[in-house]
């Protein structure tokens, strides 16, 4: 489960950590007040930083698709996990009660019980690499249609707002040693993210 955990954040990261550049040419676009963020601040001229950042961790928590599918990945993950725990079980059953026949026991049925045994354990083991296989491929599969649909929205969202960058912040990924919280669209990026993918079907 730590893998598909990983792979999500590695992912997201990407999608969000992802620089923007828009309509920008050898003249300095000023940002119209009407449009600018009233939070943000402004220089002398009353233009807007051309940078913005996102905080991993809120998108992760608060993005309602993404925390719906990171639950039916870890009930799946769970479910594999559970099979293979009661196969196991069931091998531990099969050889207890063959050892309960004691010293009736040939050599030749002892070697052939344990190859049954082998048999099916490696079975178990097949069946549960097999299935771990698809449950990484489904993971990739809606990470990717996460990061397609994150990169159309900031798009969308930056033909307005024009910011050259947009950064990420997060836990074990913040390398920025100083942040003005007035250029954090954090709240803007889940806000659209939650209304554009509202009833997206579970992949």
């Amino acid at each position: 489960m730590k893998n598909i955990l990983i792979v999500l954040n590695v992912l997201l990261l990407a999608a969000v950590g992802y620089l923007y550049y828009h309509n920008f040419s050898d003249k300095k676009a000023a940002a119209s007040p009407a449009k600018a963020n009233a939070a943000m601040p402004v220089d002398i001229n009353g233009n807007r930083p051309p940078i913005a950042y996102v905080e991993l961790d809120s998108l992760n928590e608060n993005i309602t698709y993404i925390k719906d599918r990171r639950k039916e990945l870890e009930a799946e993950q769970r479910a594999i996990e559970t099979e293979q725990e009661n196969g196991y079980r069931g091998l531990q059953a099969q050889k207890d009660n063959f050892l309960k026949r004691g010293a009736s026991i040939t050599e030749a049925e002892a070697q052939q019980f344990q190859g049954k045994l082998i048999e099916q354990q490696q079975k178990i083991d097949d069946t549960k690499q097999v299935k771990s296989q698809k449950l990484s491929e489904k993971s990739f599969a809606i990470m990717d249609g996460i990061q397609k649909t994150l990169k159309q929205f900031l798009s969308d969202y930056n033909k307005e707002k024009k910011f050259m960058y947009i950064f990420t912040t997060g836990t074990g990924l913040d390398y920025m040693v100083y942040k003005d919280s007035s250029l954090n669209i954090t709240h803007d990026v889940i806000k659209g993210m939650n209304e554009k993918m509202k009833g997206s079907a579970k992949q």
